[in-house]
């Protein structure tokens, strides 16, 4: 049997990972600035994170939502306390698109409303609603395809009022930065204003935090930079550091009825341990002020550099524009540099996404890397 549509974009295998590196099977250490898609929050086989997935694994890893599970509460109350969000609900699933899939049906529930607003070049996951409010036609099957959901420019405000005012909206779907589309930020004014018409038109407001949040961009979610609080936030990928974990964060206007909501899988015993032990080292370690500095340090680095059309970005979520494809640029930076990067939708940007533990001389080695490939 064989593996369905296996895609490498690296003809390598990492075998072994410790904090900022991967060990790959070709006997080469890589410098790790991708992260995993954004997924590798407190660097690669953290000891406190080891430790704690390992005790609890001994004791029990797994039983179904129908019995009490004390690490559930234990992980929102954590969670709470350090986004800022406490009097907010946790429901726990295992991946960005379940929760997306989630945060949809309770904008629909809670607005008895079906039709939604995304943005161009969104990417929200590859399943059946959130793949309808991903901006990839090449991903979108006849069953993907939905009248329901409009697409429109990021940060026209005029035209995202207009959609409103027809009062027949269910949701504004956001990126609090757009990741795979090539790091694009809305603008703060404009989630602010998107917020406040949500509001003024029943119309629920999600945030999309799946690879911006837990810390990347100097705040712990990306949205905090613009001083607003959505109706549903969705968080995945830093979540877990590597364990399938993800969750809707829901406001307390919401009220779920037994069976809305569910997941065989989704808050288990080992993920709630994983979870729980990024957040303590998240605060332990200050890594989400670390990627506010570092990231401030990268991005002054990179807007040095030949050939740079534009850097954008917040914290350690950034991506490189160029004039050209970057693909000669990635190889070269893996063959010759022995670093790890990643690409977005745009061919021309170069998108990092490095563990939040990152310190300033692995910086610095990835500028004077970029400064030897650009210079040849």
């Amino acid at each position: 049997m064989e593996i369905f549509d296996v895609y490498p974009l690296l003809d390598l295998e990492p075998v072994k990972a410790k904090g900022n590196y991967v060990f790959c099977n070709n006997g080469k250490k890589y410098l790790d600035f991708y992260g995993g898609h954004a997924v590798i929050s407190i660097g690669h086989s953290h000891p406190h994170y080891v430790n704690r997935v390992s005790k609890q694994l001994n004791e029990i890893g797994f039983y179904s939502n129908s019995v009490q599970n004390s690490l559930q509460q234990k992980l929102a109350s954590k969670l709470g306390e350090l986004s800022g969000y406490e009097d907010y609900q946790l429901f726990l699933c295992n991946s960005g698109a379940e929760a997306v899939e989630n945060a949809l049906k309770m904008a629909s529930f809670h607005t008895g409303k079906s039709k939604v607003v995304s943005f161009n070049k969104a990417f929200h996951g590859r399943t059946t609603t959130s793949l309808s409010v991903t901006d990839k036609e090449k991903y979108t099957a006849p069953i993907n395809e939905s009248n329901e959901v409009v697409f429109l420019e990021l940060n026209d405000i005029r035209s995202l009022e207009k959609e409103l005012s027809n009062g027949d909206v269910c949701a504004v779907i956001i990126e609090a930065i757009q990741g795979i589309g090539g790091i694009h930020i809305p603008d703060n004014d404009f989630l602010k204003n998107t917020a406040e018409l949500c509001q003024e038109h029943n119309a629920v407001f999600i945030c999309d935090e799946i690879q911006s949040g837990f810390g990347r961009t100097g705040n712990f979610f990306a949205h905090q930079h613009a001083d607003i609080k959505p109706d549903i936030i969705t968080v995945a990928k830093g979540m877990g550091n590597g364990f399938p974990v993800a969750g809707t964060i829901l406001s307390p206007d919401f009220k779920a009825k037994h069976g809305q909501l569910g997941s065989t899988f989704g808050g288990n015993h080992l993920a709630c341990a994983a979870a729980t032990a990024v957040l303590e080292v998240l605060e332990n370690e200050q890594l989400i002020q670390n990627a506010a500095n570092i990231g401030q340090q990268l991005m002054e680095g990179l807007s040095k550099l030949p050939e740079v059309k534009e850097v954008r970005g917040r914290g350690l979520m950034i991506g490189i524009e160029f004039s050209y494809p970057i693909k000669k640029i990635r190889q070269q930076l893996i063959k010759e540099e022995q670093i790890l990067t990643g690409v977005a939708s745009d061919p021309n940007v170069l998108r990092l996404l490095p563990p939040l533990t990152i310190h300033s001389k692995e910086v610095d080695q990835f500028i004077n890397a970029m400064k030897n490939i650009l210079t040849q």
